[in-house]
């Protein structure tokens, strides 16, 4: 057991350099309000949505699989809102433990995956709740 527990502490290092890499230092981007429903009809409107892949399910680690993930202290537990155009995400937010809104920070690839990247809109993508991650 002491042997998982310290691979998943390798790997969480390696997800946490490899973020503050890509993201260059980006500062913490956070929304107070959840995005606003279009009046009418949109291509983009906002939507609920859940099933991200987290650290905690081991296909989150497969870089095969090209399916979205989520870093945060709650997983698919809160809310989630995205807007998106074609299938493929573009801004998410998500709730605290108290339903409010923090606009999530995606990341420009979708690490630990190594695939995907030639799909229409760069394919799925990787979010990490502001501020969970040092530096992002």
């Amino acid at each position: 057991m002491r042997a998982v527990t310290r691979r998943a502490a390798r790997i969480t290092a390696a997800v946490t350099g490899a973020a503050l890499i890509c993201t260059g230092g980006a500062g913490i981007a956070a929304a107070d309000e959840w995005p606003p429903v279009p009046d009418g009809p949109s291509a983009i409107g906002p939507f609920e949505t859940s099933g991200f892949l987290t650290p905690d399910n081991p296909d989150f680690w497969n870089p095969l699989v090209s399916r979205n993930r989520l870093t945060s202290p709650f997983g698919n537990n809160t809310r989630i809102v995205c807007t998106a155009f074609h299938g493929v995400l573009m801004d998410c937010w998500q709730a605290d433990r108290d339903g409010n809104p923090h606009k999530l920070v995606k990341l420009p690839l979708n690490f630990p995956s190594v695939t995907g990247s030639s799909l229409p809109g760069g394919g799925p993508g990787h979010y990490v709740y502001p501020g969970f991650v040092p530096g992002i």
